[in-house]
């Protein structure tokens, strides 16, 4: 089975992702930020880094999709591969920080890899406002993330709504995360465990 988590910046994607591999099990797989070599460049300096970043992240994620089915065992993932293509991409080209010719390239790229893996067997999508991505994002302190302006994470939180609106791959799960402290009430989980578990024994 395989499960993914999706969502803005700040979203806590990677907070849950932790939780529910422990509750459940599952083998977690996680978003390459630690080794990734181009994020600091990429925020000091988008236009130039753009295309890089998204190939390396395309890649990523492929090989991370293509392990999974291979392996047999219960994956959890922290953002997938559709979110690099339809939402961070698409953003960068739309503001001119990808040009038309690498946008063209990495779009063609994309529909092979798609044609060649599964969508996730359950999308965990986590909807949030911009104020508690914001404060979401200070609260961590990556020194990378100090320059997102709130005009980018507006612009993403668009494409998100815009694609999960439109999202037919496969079971859908939406949580509305402003109002949730799944890290801290236990409650807050329990909810969230309790809607996951309605999915997935749908799944059998």
């Amino acid at each position: 089975m395989h499960i993914a988590v999706a969502g803005n910046i700040g979203a806590g994607k990677t907070t849950l992702t932790r939780l529910l591999a422990k509750h459940y099990k599952w083998e977690a797989h996680f978003e390459d930020v630690v080794d990734n070599p181009y994020l600091d460049d990429f925020y000091n300096q988008m236009e130039r880094w753009s295309f890089n970043l998204q190939i390396y992240f395309l890649n990523h994620r492929y090989r991370q999709v293509l392990s999974f089915r291979e392996s047999g065992k219960d994956i959890i993932q922290d953002r997938t591969i559709y979110e690099d293509a339809y939402i961070f991409a698409p953003n960068l080209h739309a503001m001119g920080l990808m040009t038309n010719r690498d946008f063209k390239n990495y779009s063609s790229l994309f529909e092979l890899m798609e044609s060649l893996v599964q969508p996730p067997d359950l999308l965990i999508y986590l909807r949030s406002t911009i104020p508690n991505l914001v404060s979401q994002i200070h609260k961590r302190g990556r020194d990378y993330e100090n320059t997102i302006s709130i005009d980018y994470l507006s612009r993403l939180n668009e494409r998100y709504e815009a694609w999960i609106y439109g999202y037919e791959k496969g079971k859908l799960l939406i949580i509305d995360v402003d109002n949730l402290d799944f890290v801290d009430n236990p409650e807050d989980l329990g909810e969230i465990l309790n809607k996951i578990d309605a999915e997935i024994n749908g799944l059998f």
